[in-house]
């Protein structure tokens, strides 16, 4: 509190919540208050479009598929691979019918979130190592002067640690679209008039919506949330995936 109230000179504090109840009394009342909301998907769809030359129709597409964001929207409309993955995760509901096939579609999502990774750290490690080496002094012919080895693990670790980060949140977002997918199979199943998410695989969100309830549906959402905190908890990613996708089959 008496930071917020005097901070140090020159410094500002820019404090995040999902909310402003869930920020205590005592801190709110010392805040300037800016509340941020998702864009709409008109809105993310104009953006790829003007500022990034993409198509009208993928653009609505993309930002469909992403709901708001642009980032995401962006990857998804200019990445051949974003969109095979993404295709990945969304037939995962019908893979499920059995052990033998919820143990696939899990081991299937982890390598796409692998790859995801991985494609990740080449448009970042290359580049990030070249510039090491050069700022330490390379040779032409690639020789680094004595005494930089130790630099340069040290920066092969961090990479390393960042292409493991990288790789649980490409998970989460592959967990994230699969949220989107019973979201959309629910509202199907109550008759909702709010937008699909997911419309381009609208075959399949009437088959899933066909063959079970509202309420088996909540509780697959719920399997999803679940292994989201268990990859929180630092649960081995593949062991926490089985186990949601056979909650997806038994749900």
């Amino acid at each position: 509190l008496k930071g917020v109230e005097e901070p140090a000179p020159r410094t500002v504090w820019l404090l995040c919540a999902p909310s402003l109840e869930d920020v205590l009394p005592t801190i709110r009342s010392r805040c300037r208050h800016l509340v941020l909301r998702t864009p709409p998907v008109a809105a993310v769809a104009d953006v790829l479009i003007r500022r990034d030359g993409i198509e009208p129709e993928a653009a609505h597409a993309a930002a469909h598929a992403t709901q708001g964001h642009i980032g995401r929207a962006r990857r998804l409309a200019t990445d051949e691979r974003a969109r095979a993955r993404r295709a990945t995760v969304l037939k995962m509901p019908l893979r499920v019918d059995d052990i033998g096939g919820c143990l696939r579609a899990a081991q299937e999502l982890i390598d796409a979130a692998t790859e995801d990774a991985k494609q990740v750290a080449e448009d970042v490690d290359v580049k990030e190592t070249e510039d090491m080496k050069a700022a330490l002094g390379a040779s032409a012919g690639g020789r680094m002067p004595r005494g930089t080895a130790g630099v340069m693990k040290e920066l092969a670790d961090r990479q390393k640690r960042r292409s493991t980060r990288t790789q649980r949140d490409s998970l989460d977002l592959a967990l994230t679209d699969l949220t989107g997918f019973y979201r959309d199979v629910l509202a199907i199943q109550l008759g909702s008039r709010v937008a699909l998410a997911n419309g381009d695989v609208r075959d399949a969100l009437d088959r899933v919506a066909r063959a079970s309830t509202p309420e088996r549906t909540l509780r697959r959402i719920e399997a999803i949330v679940a292994c989201r905190q268990a990859l929180d908890r630092n649960v081995a990613p593949l062991l926490a995936v089985e186990a949601m996708a056979v909650s997806l089959r038994a749900g």
